[in-house]
């Protein structure tokens, strides 16, 4: 089916329902907030007290449906995949997502939700091959209120003619708000945040200061040791993109994945390596490498340094 036959038919499927309708499975609560924000290392005090909100950056954690999930995708959803299936594009990648937030959300919130099919853009071409871009928009209230939108973004495409792409790991959302710190990392440099109001080192970037809400940041670049402050394994099947790697032979690990705690104070998660993945322990040193996955991409990975580590 030629581009001209197909788009129309694609887009006929924008702004019809991608989901049921749902609801959360638990009230916005404090407990949820509060590990969050012991996982995330955010210490800003709006989310604690008599007066809390959740970090906006939970929105979609509100909607989610553990292991037992949801009511399923619509009948729509469904046909507009079978309709790139059959014109051939059946592969899949996610590329990216947005947020926008719209109120505070506090515990005892209600969360109710639902989703759409927002835009099917035109058919592009991209490196994987030629394909489409499809973006749904989950729509999300507190207690019949507007809250937020969560918007997610793949690519369906049809891999590019005379070979199958060769497999690549998974690459890093890159957006405004952290274009900085990956330019660094590309210069072998770790680079923080620091307010320009009140001094306080964060990570991840984001684009205002959760200490004293000024927009105005320079960087700071750390010293590169650590110490493991908390870390889980990771066992999954082998994947190719993950080969020759630090996530062991043939990409199969398992490999440990730690909450470095950074000298300067911040955390950051990241692999731990040069031991191996059950020697691994809480406290234990680590200083910073910069390990290359492919031609055009490398990540700050940390290297152990007990006795004994390689």
């Amino acid at each position: 089916m030629s581009e001209d036959e197909l788009y129309p038919l694609l887009k006929a499927y924008e702004g019809r329902s991608a989901s049921a309708s749902g609801i959360g499975k638990d009230l916005v609560n404090e407990p949820m907030i509060r590990h969050w924000c012991e996982v995330m290392g955010d210490r800003n005090p709006a989310y604690g007290g008599p007066d809390a909100i959740a970090p906006p950056t939970m929105l979609q954690a509100w909607t989610m449906g553990g292991l037992s999930g949801h009511t399923g995708r619509t009948g729509a959803h469904d046909e507009l995949f079978a309709l790139l299936d059959g014109a051939g594009f059946a592969a899949v990648v996610a590329t990216d997502c947005e947020q926008e937030y719209r109120l505070p959300l506090r515990p005892g919130h209600r969360i109710t939700f639902d989703s759409v099919i927002e835009t099917v853009s035109p058919r592009k071409t991209t490196k994987l091959g030629a394909g489409y871009f499809v973006t749904t928009r989950m729509d999300i209230r507190a207690g019949g209120e507007p809250a937020g939108t969560h918007r997610f973004r793949i690519l369906k495409y049809a891999p590019a003619a005379g070979r199958r792409p060769a497999p690549r790991r998974p690459r890093p959302v890159v957006n405004r708000d952290n274009a900085g710190f990956w330019e660094g990392v590309a210069e072998h440099r770790l680079l923080i945040q620091r307010c320009a109001s009140c001094a306080q080192l964060r990570f991840p970037w984001l684009p205002g200061c959760g200490a004293c809400g000024s927009p105005d940041w320079d960087t700071v670049e750390a010293g590169g040791e650590g110490t493991v402050y908390s870390y889980v394994v990771m066992h999954h099947p082998p994947f190719p993109a993950f080969a020759g790697s630090e996530g062991g032979r043939e990409g199969a690990g398992p490999y440990a994945v730690g909450l470095i705690e950074l000298a300067e104070g911040v955390r950051m998660v990241s692999n731990v390596i040069g031991v191996p993945y059950d020697k691994v322990r809480i406290g234990m040193p680590v200083r910073l490498e910069f390990f290359r996955a492919d031609e055009d991409l490398e990540l700050p990975v940390f290297r152990a340094l007990a006795a004994g580590a390689g």
